[in-house]
């Protein structure tokens, strides 16, 4: 299949980017690439074999089509408005047009200088580029929106964070880049035309069953409202903490996007703080569909000269009910529940309490609760807690529970453990396969990415094991 590349960003917005080519590194070459995602992207096999330096996934050579470009946008930053910030590092390369239609984004990461650089060097290094692959990867095999990884490339070209590390680039694909962030870029420069065009723009492209609705503007933002609370219950579910939810990092479309400080949880500690730069733990785990809400308040204010406010405040009613029926639905099902009953928040609180009491695995235990068998009063979970007496008391009200579901032991097993995954991105691992990498091998940079792709199938090594000692205490920060 001929790839085939458009510019509606380039062609339909004028004034909303800087055009400009990626800058290349120095010995610059292809360590990894996705070849399932390669495949459904229609991407030749060739293109991954440059025969001198790194190609396209080097911003080297451009395929047909291509009009690189960066997008500006603005954001509030950890709760304080920041002003114009835009792609400082990454270069919008081009959309491809996929057979059904559809549009995709290449992205690179770490081209280069732009104007919306501020005070940085416009790159990024390997360390960040293998954790935003890993990350982005390892959501996506959960079922949770996300952008994808294509491509890495790694260089000669050194680049200064904490130390002097390697500068490398991603090729980043997502249906959409556009952040709340834009948005807000010109409400506050005081261009509401521009809010208006850029919802024109983002309707007609990723809404299209709305363009000729009258009511299309508020039905969009009600809909932007509920992807954002079922990304958010979704990242709760599985114990996945962003780190930096600031509004320039909030995808419209709903998608996880710009992997950093990101962790999921080892130890259940509902407080847990990924950022090593978050100093307030505004970003913690148990804050962030708190967060999800505020961001979409500043959204909706942007919004708010060509939308009525009542109706925005009426969208953003919505939130919470959205969250809590995503989250109930997603919850139940990690316990084994296929009927809504009274007690079953209190069934999980009180789960939730003995783990937070004990440190309990959060992916372990819920891997192991989809083991139990109803009519039998022990469990494999319960030698992973201290106070049986604790757990067996729960344990008895969760079997009781279980015994009102008209469904077999085997079968409720099997749903549960399509929703338990047994293994997800451990920081740990992540980092195991950094400093491999960082030290020329690739081979586990290639074997953590094959895991993951099938995150719900038992395995018996080390990638479902509790972390080591070092492994709970790594520092993780926004230059992650």
């Amino acid at each position: 299949m001929t790839l085939s590349f458009t510019s509606h960003w380039r062609d339909e917005l004028p004034g909303f980017y800087t055009a400009l080519q990626p800058t290349p590194l120095k010995n610059a070459r292809l360590i990894w690439h996705n070849a399932p995602l390669a495949e459904t992207l229609g991407v030749d096999a060739s293109l991954f074999q440059p025969e001198q330096g790194a190609g396209v996934w080097g911003g080297e050579t451009l395929l047909p089509g291509m009009s690189p470009l960066a997008q500006v946008y603005s954001g509030h930053q950890f709760g304080v408005w920041a002003g114009q910030l835009g792609d400082g590092r990454g270069i919008l390369l081009g959309e491809q047009q996929l057979p059904d239609g559809r549009c995709v984004d290449w992205h690179l990461k770490g081209a280069g200088l732009t104007p919306y650089s501020r005070m940085g060097d416009g790159r990024a290094v390997l360390r960040s580029t293998i954790r935003e692959s890993l990350a982005s990867e390892a959501m996506h095999g959960l079922g949770i929106p996300t952008t994808r990884a294509l491509a890495i490339v790694t260089s000669d070209t050194p680049v200064r964070r904490e130390t002097m590390e390697q500068g490398a680039m991603l090729m980043r694909i997502a249906e959409s880049h556009v952040r709340f962030g834009h948005f807000e870029h010109f409400y506050y420069r005081r261009e509401p035309e521009k809010v208006h065009q850029l919802a024109d723009y983002v309707i007609r492209h990723h809404w299209t069953q709305l363009e000729n609705d009258s009511d299309k503007y508020i039905l969009w933002f009600r809909d932007v409202v509920t992807r954002t609370a079922c990304l958010l219950a979704r990242w709760q579910s599985v114990g996945f903490a962003h780190g930096v939810m600031n509004t320039d990092n909030m995808s419209i479309l709903g998608l996880t996007l710009d992997y950093g400080p990101y962790g999921f949880l080892d130890d259940y500690q509902p407080g847990f703080i990924c950022n090593h730069s978050d100093h307030q733990g505004r970003y913690s785990f148990d804050n962030q569909p708190a967060v999800g809400l505020w961001n979409l308040q500043r959204l909706a204010q942007s919004l708010s000269p060509f939308i009525d406010a009542d109706a925005l405040n009426d969208a953003l009613d919505t939130y919470q009910l959205a969250l809590f029926r995503e989250y109930g639905l997603l919850m139940r099902s990690k316990l084994g529940f296929y009927s809504e009953q009274q007690g079953d928040n209190d069934l999980l609180n009180a789960l939730f309490a003995l783990m937070a009491r004990e440190d309990s695995d959060f992916t372990r235990t819920f891997r192991m609760l989809s083991q139990t068998e109803q009519h039998s009063a022990t469990s494999p979970l319960r030698d992973e807690f201290i106070d049986r007496g604790a757990f067996d008391r729960w344990f008895q009200d969760y079997r009781q529970r279980l015994q009102q579901e008209q469904i077999e032991d085997d079968e409720r097993q099997r749903r549960m453990q399509v929703v338990n995954p047994a293994m997800v991105l451990r920081n740990w691992l992540a980092q195991r396969a950094i400093e491999q990498a960082e030290r020329g091998d690739m081979q586990e940079l290639a074997r953590l990415h094959e895991a993951l792709r099938n995150p719900f199938v038992d395995r018996e090594d080390d990638y479902v094991s509790r972390p080591p000692d070092w492994g709970k205490r790594l520092e993780v920060s926004c230059s992650s």
